[in-house]
């Protein structure tokens, strides 16, 4: 009898095989040598059982049929990947062992552990467990192989939050699907997100702006000339503050007091998933979910990072060898220069801001490995920089700087001026080269939308700055600004992750951010998948990098809210549940009790929508401002139609593959256990509840029946002959542009607007009901541009003239900051056409 290790994808099990056996055979499903047989799962081979597996009276969705609580759920086989479950069967027969070498966390863990429950299998089994794919970690791993049973409380946290996510995404998209007569998708964790989406829309719309003014003096003693702002009350008063900056022009000043002391800025955190994604979203427009698909690339295919799904910030003693070993292979690359300047005494098991074992739990942060990678694609290139030069910064001393804090009197009035005097770059020259640095990562900061109540002017000088506190000074110039209070900022997906981690609460202290880590929304691994599912359903759209939630998705927060189940939109207590489910994992709470707690709240919800009055028509269909009047649209979305099971809710976890086979019917609940797969070919019949599998996800294809909930547009990928009710974002892909280009060709013949800007298409623009599409769109073109966007609402000419020059003429449009701005529109992608603004 042999060994049989069931790796998480053909991949994995290729490098493993490479690593521990050489000499094996590839026999395409598997790989066999002397000792080992090495097969894979391909992501999800088994899912939750869809209701009518219970019972065929739930193939109809009926309100008087809720709650759905299975007394034990039913797994069931992906039909996409049966075949590859049966080899697993057959292999196992010949196997006295079994290592478990899926990914190592939460998901793979489970992948595992629906294999083992379905096909019951009954050997011992062995955990690989490892941070990266190199040979040399491989090897080690399996030298190092730990106990099956050791991750046994991981194993019933997965499942439990499986199940939970399955129990309230299909008893709350059912229940508020039936009762207001509009598909609407309700999730453990997408519903809270929304809802901190839904709140500061809110906010940003009932913000009054007002007027206030800043008084600044410059002041000079000898060769010395900084800036005071004025001290006092807030000026709201324009002519008292030009006669306060008028009162001190010219005139002698004292120093009432003067203090310097040195200070010290250490490196940013090395990355955690979540804080890579903010990260990258930040400086090159990255989704969240492009961050992960980068990341996983190079983890998986380059081998060129450690595993990127983690929460922590920190290593251990064990990972300090490994860094110095990938630091002295980043010397052999095109980083040599600043490998020079590195120094490995500063990468030392004392060094707590580095290695800090009691906050790695499953995986270390994110570094390089010693396998450098070579040519790579642009945008990995990018995500690997980030990477690389955030470990190098760990090898170089603090930023030094010296603070003067001087506070300056002239003619009763006083003036506050802060001077960051630069001694030492330290690790900034890491850099030197790139914008400046945000503080990401690293010590505290104002909160989005606050302002110091003190404020000072603070300016940042490299050369000496010298005064002499018993002299002097004279006021220079002065000058009173205007200025005004802003609304909170729209979420961009970056700080929508800030927020998503700390369960919305505004954290900038860095251990606090640490300790909210177990109780925030979703886990670094899921957070992406719930803002495409939020997009997915129709409920947000990006409006450049700002999300702008639809008439739609806020309707669905009311009616949530109204029907009295306030907790489901809650983002403290799904971080209470999600720190309960940490805690199942590490074995200090019983998986037991939360299952019961979670039934009794699906059955609550069920009895609340019971007795709430169904919305009004209207509700979905009312023309509303999205993120400050940007992108005006029509909320209209089809309803459940006849035959089509698609609630397609939950609490963002998405299935591993959009696409399923023919036949497929998916409930794809729980935490992104998919039941077959998100996603459906023709004749699938799916209820995608629970934790955010797309029943209508990217990829359906013809003949495909699909709800998956929209604001209008549908979701995005379907092929012609797709009947969909699906709500697309913003730059949405081909099956909005179908449905775009389809409303153009059932309207009236009319002129083409110009050539398709897509390269090789040949099709010709044309306009639809809501946007303007290609006519090739059957053959798969995705180009679309939004009549609404940007708060303005696009003519024909507009167009016209867009396609011609690239950019529209000047006009009054709402920025990124949710502020009326005069820009034009550019076209930024002119394979999607996807709009930027560039302000005039």
């Amino acid at each position: 009898m042999k060994t049989l290790i069931i790796a998480e994808k053909p991949d994995m099990g290729r490098n493993i095989a490479a690593a521990i056996d050489p000499k094996a055979k590839n026999q395409r499903t598997y790989i066999e040598g002397e000792q080992y047989i090495i097969t894979w799962a391909i992501g999800h081979l088994i899912g939750l059982a869809e209701p009518d597996a219970y019972d065929d009276r739930y193939k109809k969705w009926n309100l008087g049929d809720l709650p759905i609580i299975p007394e034990q759920f039913k797994l069931v086989p992906n039909a996409r990947t049966k075949d590859q479950l049966k080899v697993i069967a057959e292999l196992a027969k010949r196997a006295s062992l079994l290592v478990n070498a899926c990914d190592a966390g939460r998901e793979g863990q489970h992948i595992f552990s629906l294999i083992q429950r379905h096909l019951k299998l009954k050997q011992p089994v062995k955990r690989l467990w490892i941070s990266d794919l190199t040979p040399e970690t491989i090897r080690r791993g399996f030298a190092e192989l730990k106990e099956g049973a050791d991750f046994e409380p991981l194993t019933r946290a997965a499942k439990a939050r499986s199940e939970a996510d399955w129990l309230i995404g299909m008893n709350g998209s059912r229940a508020f699907t039936t009762k207001h007569k509009e598909l609407l998708s309700v999730g453990r964790v997408q519903t809270p997100v929304l809802a901190l989406l839904y709140d500061r829309q809110k906010e940003i719309e009932a913000f009054q702006s007002n007027k206030y003014y800043e008084v600044e003096a410059w002041f000079e003693q000898g060769e010395t000339l900084y800036r005071g702002l004025w001290q006092g009350d807030r000026l709201t008063d324009g002519e008292k503050a030009k006669a306060l900056a008028e009162k001190v022009k010219g005139k002698r000043g004292t120093i009432e007091s003067y203090e310097v002391k040195d200070t010290k800025e250490y490196p940013f955190k090395l990355y955690d998933l979540t804080l890579l994604q903010r990260e990258a979203n930040a400086k090159f427009g990255f989704s969240a979910k492009k961050t992960l698909d980068l990341a996983q690339t190079l983890y998986e295919k380059h081998k060129a990072i450690s595993y990127p799904r983690t929460n922590s910030n920190y290593v251990t003693e064990q990972n300090i060898p490994e860094m110095h070993r990938a630091l002295d292979q980043l010397g052999k690359t095109d980083y040599r220069g600043l490998v020079e300047g590195a120094d490995k005494k500063f990468v030392h098991k004392n060094n707590k801001a580095v290695c800090n074992p009691s906050k790695v739990e499953d995986h270390h942060a994110i570094l390089p490995t010693h396998k450098t990678p070579g040519a790579l694609p642009p945008d990995e290139a990018k995500l690997y920089d980030l990477i690389v030069r955030r470990f190098l910064s760990q090898f170089y001393p603090a930023a030094s700087y010296k603070m003067h804090t001087v506070l300056t009197a002239a003619e009763g009035e006083r003036f506050k001026s802060t001077i960051k005097q630069l001694l030492d770059l330290g690790w900034k020259v890491i850099y030197a080269d790139q914008k400046k640095e945000k503080p990401s990562g690293r010590g505290k900061g104002k909160a989005d939308g606050k302002e110091d109540d003190e404020e000072s002017a603070e300016e940042e000088v490299q050369t000496p700055f010298t005064l002499d506190a018993s002299k002097d000074v004279r006021c220079k110039k002065s000058a009173a600004k205007e200025k005004e209070t802003q609304p909170p900022k729209p979420y961009t997906e970056g700080t929508l992750l800030k927020a998503m981690e700390s369960a919305g609460k505004q954290i900038e202290d860095e251990e606090l951010r640490d300790a909210m880590k177990d109780s925030g929304l979703g886990t670094p691994a899921t957070r992406a998948s719930v803002i495409e599912r939020l997009k997915n359903v129709g409920y947000v759209v990006m409006q450049g990098k700002r999300i702008a939630i639809t008439p739609k998705g806020r309707t669905a927060v009311e009616l949530i809210r109204g029907a009295g189940v306030e907790l489901l939109t809650s983002p403290e207590m799904t971080g209470h549940w999600e720190r309960r489910l940490n805690e199942i994992a590490r074995g200090s709470a019983s998986d037991e009790q939360f299952m019961a707690n979670v039934k009794k709240f699906a059955t609550m919800i069920v009895d609340k929508v019971r007795v709430q009055r169904p919305a009004e028509k209207t509700a979905f269909e009312g023309e509303a401002a999205a993120a400050g009047g940007a992108g005006r649209g029509r909320g209209r979305t089809a309803g459940p139609k006849r035959g089509t099971r698609g609630a397609a809710a939950g609490a963002g976890e998405p299935a591993a593959s959009a696409g399923a086979k023919r036949g497929t019917r998916s409930a794809a609940a729980g935490a992104g256990e998919p039941a077959a797969s998100a996603g459906a070919k023709r004749g699938m019949r799916s209820a995608a509840a629970g934790a955010g599998e797309l029943a209508a996800s990217a990829g359906a294809k013809r003949g495909t029946r699909s709800a998956a909930a929209g604001a209008g547009e549908p979701a995005a990928g379907a092929v012609r002959g797709t009947r969909s009710a699906a709500a697309g974002a913003s730059e949405p892909a081909a099956l909005t542009q179908a449905q775009v280009a389809a409303s153009a060709a059932a309207a009236p013949p009319a002129a083409t607007l110009g050539a398709c800007p897509r390269d090789g298409c040949g099709g010709r623009i044309i306009r639809g009901k809501r946007g303007y599409g290609c006519s090739h769109y059957k053959f798969g073109c995705g180009f679309v541009i939004w009549k609404d966007s940007f708060g303005a609402s696009l003519t024909d000419t507009a167009v016209m003239y867009l396609l011609k020059h690239g950019r529209t003429a000047a006009m009054q449009l709402i920025g990124e900051q949710g502020q009326p701005v005069e820009a034009r529109m550019v076209l930024l992608d002119r394979a999607t056409g996807r709009l930027g603004i560039e302000p005039v």
